[in-house]
């Protein structure tokens, strides 16, 4: 009789099989237990010195960029490390943007509670193109400066020695137009009148001889240059259009006429403490007076420069700014009135 030994090969093979499973779970149980050590170690300093770096985050960086960035300058031990503490604690969307002061003694732990809290070091304080004098000011105050330093900083007579002030004409005392649109550093103890001056500076720089020469060859001071430039800086949005703009103004002031601008309006009645009219019969209303006002009326960008020092080859006498930002010429006051009634139906009803 033929006897069968049911099992025995199903037996051994499920044993082979028990020893692998558990030969794999100590083999993942290892893994896991040396990942979670690299891990927690790639969180530790990279060295005990206390020596800062001046590290800036950029405006819209991502962790994966700045981990790497800190990698690469030593800050931190591991850029995956960071990222993966960054992700278990849900921090990916808090990273600010600024100039921070980070030693390789602070860890990972640290660095990125300083990188989500925005402890930064210096901080960039930015005057921006087409900004009034007093919205600078305003500005500076929202930057946390003291409103009594700001007036000290805005007071040309603090910069008596700065070239960009010999571009304004004796008997003028606000600096408007003249301060460069520029970010700028700051930290806990810098004055206003630090970054003012830097915005000064750089003005005598992007104000070149050149820029200079070509504001005269168009029958301009250099003060009057800015000043028309400040005009076109505010009045058309599209710098391809500012330098067609700018031979309007040109050709109005060579034949008499008025700018006929609305901005210098508005202006000169927010100067004088009233709402923006076009009505409001001041020196910078020219709707009503000739010539360019007495100032410029916000600060400039290069184009809008460039724009005046060389405008257009183009004949055009009028233009309007339709609510779609484009900027339509005409060459006479018929259609220009057209053109204004098809395309500047919102911002021209709101500027009347």
């Amino acid at each position: 009789m033929t006897r069968y030994h049911l099992g025995r090969g199903t037996g051994g093979r499920s044993k082979r099989i028990w020893w692998v499973l558990l030969g794999l779970v100590l083999l993942i149980a290892a893994s896991s237990v040396f990942i979670r050590h690299s891990y927690t170690t790639s969180l530790l300093p990279v060295s005990n010195s206390e020596q800062t770096q001046i590290f800036t985050v950029a405006s819209g960086s991502s962790f994966k960029t700045v981990a790497a960035q800190l990698e690469t300058k030593k800050l931190v031990r591991s850029a995956w490390a960071l990222e993966l503490y960054v992700h278990s604690q849900q921090l990916g969307d808090k990273l600010q943007a600024g100039t921070y002061a980070l030693s390789p003694s602070q860890g990972t732990k640290t660095i990125v509670s300083v990188l989500t809290k925005g402890k930064v070091a210096t901080r960039l304080v930015t005057i921006l193109p087409g900004r009034r004098i007093d919205q600078v000011r305003a500005d500076l105050i929202n930057d946390g400066f003291a409103p009594d330093a700001v007036d000290r900083a805005l007071n040309p007579a603090t910069y008596s020695d700065d070239p960009t002030l010999a571009f304004k004409p004796e008997g003028v005392t606000s600096l408007e137009g003249l301060l460069w649109p520029d970010s700028f550093q700051r930290d806990q103890d810098t004055d206003p009148s630090v970054i003012v001056r830097q915005s000064l500076d750089l003005t005598a720089q992007k104000v070149t001889p050149e820029l200079q020469a070509a504001f005269v060859a168009q029958g301009l001071t250099v003060y009057q240059g800015l000043t028309l430039s400040s005009i076109v800086e505010q009045e058309v949005s599209k710098p391809a259009d500012r330098a067609q703009a700018a031979q309007v103004f040109l050709k109005r002031l060579k034949t008499d006429m008025p700018l006929g601008s609305d901005v210098t309006a508005f202006y000169g009645s927010i100067a004088a403490g009233k709402t923006a009219s076009l009505t409001y019969d001041s020196p910078y209303n020219t709707l009503i007076h000739k010539g360019l006002p007495p100032t410029p009326i916000s600060s400039v960008s290069l184009s809008s420069l460039n724009a005046v020092a060389n405008p257009a080859n183009t004949d055009w006498l009028y233009f309007v700014a339709g609510d779609d930002g484009t900027t339509y010429f005409s060459n006479t006051l018929e259609e220009h009135q057209a053109l204004t009634q098809k395309y500047c139906t919102k911002l021209c009803n709101a500027s009347n």
